[in-house]
């Protein structure tokens, strides 16, 4: 076939005006029409069917004759591995097409991650920091690009401007990333290695975070002065105000008193039974509620069709800054409602008998060994109404000296 290929010059090319076929040999060919426009061609016998086929190489405007030549070669090696070009042509097209109609921005998978999850996650406030975070610093670098392009070098694009000044928050979306990307892969929007994995990848060119995060402790009051600060608090008023009290006497998080309602209090068990979609643990937990705790409770009035125990002024929970807008008005600026349970675990290391196990428990942690954990299948509850009931008579208590160091004036 490849026999007297180069009949054509550049001359003819540009010259030729009548309409025909012009042969340059090895199966290309000048093809001008009748209304004047130049094309190459490629004429040959498909390998496939036996029949006589020609194929579109482009207008002469485009291609040169040289580039129409180097063209041809491709073909024809295609002709010789004994393949249809122009079927090998419209597969690849339609490849393409397929690719695109199935193509997802990382936005679109980020946002279908999350409604795929959306149910499981326990509160809405979980979903916004999906969002947030993506949103604020992926979205801008990929948000708008087919996930099946996204590579280590862009993951390191929006990690690294934050990996060490705001360590905490880069790690979370490190790892929003690297489920998201996940999530495509199995649902066939990309392929190969997930380049936001950290074990045995990231790992390897960002420094470790505990090398690069402090470590920041809620502040906490120190237990000697829960005495005094319970007195100030019991002289506030408010349901904002009960809540802490009741939150610090169970020594709970602040979102599970918030959103604590009739229906998981037992008064005659003196029990309160958070259950597994309102733990962090997820988890379902029991509370053994000390005298004090039970008599809060019996304070408040209860609302008709009302759920929540300590209900909103719009019969809500309350929010997440209620109980710190109690501290503020007590000058308390310097304390967090979750520095309480720091508190209370001090206590009851420092000062009390009681079991390490027994305390975890009421703080609702898990164990950190696996084996201990594996055989301490009961919470404890008898042990832990007696550690209550010594925290809540604890907090009743107010020292004849306050733990406070005098100024001395300077003479």
């Amino acid at each position: 076939m490849a026999k007297g290929i180069g009949k054509l010059s550049a001359l003819k090319v540009t010259k030729e005006t009548k309409p025909g076929y012009y042969g340059d040999g090895g199966g290309l060919w000048l093809q001008v029409s009748k209304s004047g426009t130049k094309s190459w061609v490629f004429r040959f016998k498909s390998p496939v069917t036996g029949k006589s086929r020609e194929m579109g190489m482009g207008s002469v405007n485009t291609y040169s004759l040289a580039e129409a030549r180097s063209r041809a070669t491709d073909v024809r090696k295609i002709v010789d591995a004994d393949r249809d070009p122009i079927s090998d042509r419209d597969t690849e097209r339609q490849r393409i097409k397929l690719v695109d109609a199935m193509a997802m921005t990382f936005k679109e998978c980020a946002d279908a991650y999350i409604e795929a999850h959306r149910a499981g996650w326990k509160n809405p406030k979980h979903v916004k920091q999906w969002e947030n975070t993506l949103a604020s610093y992926a979205s801008p670098v990929i948000g708008s690009l087919p996930v099946a392009g996204v590579g280590m070098p862009l993951v390191l694009k929006i990690l690294e401007p934050i990996w060490t000044n705001k360590n905490e928050t880069a790690s979370r979306l490190r790892g929003r990333i690297e489920a998201v990307l996940d999530w495509a892969t199995v649902r066939g929007y990309r392929s190969g290695d997930n380049p936001a994995r950290w074990k045995g990848h990231l790992d390897k060119v960002l420094p470790a975070p505990n090398k690069v995060q402090k470590v920041k402790h809620h502040p906490a009051l120190p237990y000697g002065e829960v005495g005094e600060f319970m007195k100030a608090l019991r002289k506030c008023e408010g349901i904002g105000a009960k809540a802490l009290e009741f939150t610090i006497l169970t020594a709970t998080r602040s979102g599970e008193v918030r959103g604590a309602t009739w229906q998981e209090i037992d008064l005659q068990a003196k029990t309160w039974t958070i259950p597994v979609d309102r733990m962090k643990a997820g988890k379902e937990h029991r509370i053994p509620l000390s005298m004090q705790a039970v008599k809060l409770l019996q304070s408040m009035s209860r609302i008709k069709d009302v759920a929540h125990i300590f209900p909103s002024p719009q019969n809500n929970a309350l929010s997440d800054m209620s109980l710190m807008a109690v501290l503020r008005r007590m000058g308390r600026e310097d304390l967090t409602v979750h520095g309480f349970r720091s508190t209370f675990r001090d206590w009851a290391g420092e000062t009390t008998p009681f079991p390490r196990e027994v305390i975890e428990h009421a703080l609702a942690h898990q164990l950190r060994d696996k084996a201990e954990a594996a055989y301490q299948r009961g919470d404890l509850l008898v042990k832990r109404e007696k550690l209550m009931q010594t925290w809540a008579d604890f907090c009743n208590k107010v020292p004849a000296v306050a733990n406070v160091t005098p100024i001395r004036e300077i003479a």
